[in-house]
This record gives structure tokens, C-alpha cells and sequence, in this order.
């Protein structure tokens, strides 16, 4: 180590030009549940996708709030996949990492529209009609769509 490398590494990171090193899982060979799974290697291509809305839940495989939630999440991802634009994920956020993603409770869900991919957190009952009811209201792919939803219901 000499003051060159050290101030050299400072200043690359101050300029943007080193990305961090974020933990994944490897990427799975098959995705093609209801609820896909996202890894850290692939956030951007699924979650950062422009031309669909991702709704995903972050959580931990330890997480008792997350198991509940994972037969309600699994029957909100089947009745909406006739909207090939609406994507639902989960992330383990104990072994995978993203770039602007910090995941403070479990499960965390956010949502993030085609047209904002800064995301949106969703704090709502989490129950299949409450997620329906509130996708039907903000999700670009979905809005306008409702009645055949609500048929579902």
C-alpha cells in the first residue's frame, strides 16, 4: 500500500468509475414460476426492464412475515399473469445485493413501474385484494384493464 494506490482507488471511487462488489446467487438455469427469482447479476436486466412493471418482494428465508406472505404473493403473481408486462419477484436480500437497493425490514415490497424505476414501496395490507386493488390504481401495464380483475375476484 502507498499513498499513490490509496489515493488513486479514493479518487476513482469519488468519480464513479469503480462499481461496488455486490453478493449474488448465481443466476438461476430456469425461471419460469408465476414469481420469477431475482439475483443480484440480474436485477437490472428484470427490475430496470423499461418496458414492464416489477413488483418485487425482498426478503429473508428466515423472515416468519416472509413465509406468510409467500403463498399470498405466489396467488397474486398466477391471477395477474395474463398481464405479460407484470412481473413479480423475489429477491433474497440475505444473499443478494443491487446497486441503490437497502432493504431495512422483511419483507420490504417495492414496485417499480415502467415508467419509474426509482421504485415505489408498497405499504399496504398485504393480501391478494389489497395487492389487486392497488395494482389496478398504479400499475401503467395494468390500469384500464380492471375489469377482467375483478372478475377474478
Amino acid at each position: 500500500m502507498t499513498v499513490d494506490i490509496i489515493s488513486q482507488f479514493v479518487t476513482e471511487v469519488m468519480d464513479g468509475k469503480l462499481a461496488p462488489s455486490l453478493k449474488s446467487e448465481p443466476i438461476p438455469e430456469s425461471n419460469d414460476e408465476a414469481v420469477k427469482v431475482i439475483v443480484g447479476k440480474q436485477f437490472d436486466e428484470i427490475v430496470k426492464d423499461e418496458t414492464k412493471d416489477v413488483f418485487v418482494k425482498y426478503y429473508a428465508p428466515w423472515c416468519g412475515h416472509c413465509k406468510k406472505l409467500v403463498e399470498p404473493w405466489k396467488e397474486l403473481a398466477t391471477n395477474m399473469a395474463k398481464y405479460p408486462n407484470l412481473v413479480f419477484g423475489k429477491f433474497d436480500a440475505t444473499a443478494n445485493e443491487a446497486e441503490g437497493v437497502e432493504v431495512r425490514g422483511y419483507p420490504t415490497l417495492i414496485f417499480y413501474p415502467k415508467d419509474n424505476k426509482a421504485g415505489v414501496s408498497y405499504d399496504g395490507e398485504r393480501d391478494v385484494e389489497s395487492f389487486t386493488a392497488w395494482l389496478l390504481e398504479n400499475a401503467p401495464t395494468v390500469v384500464g384493464h380492471d375489469d377482467a380483475v375483478k372478475d377474478d375476484l
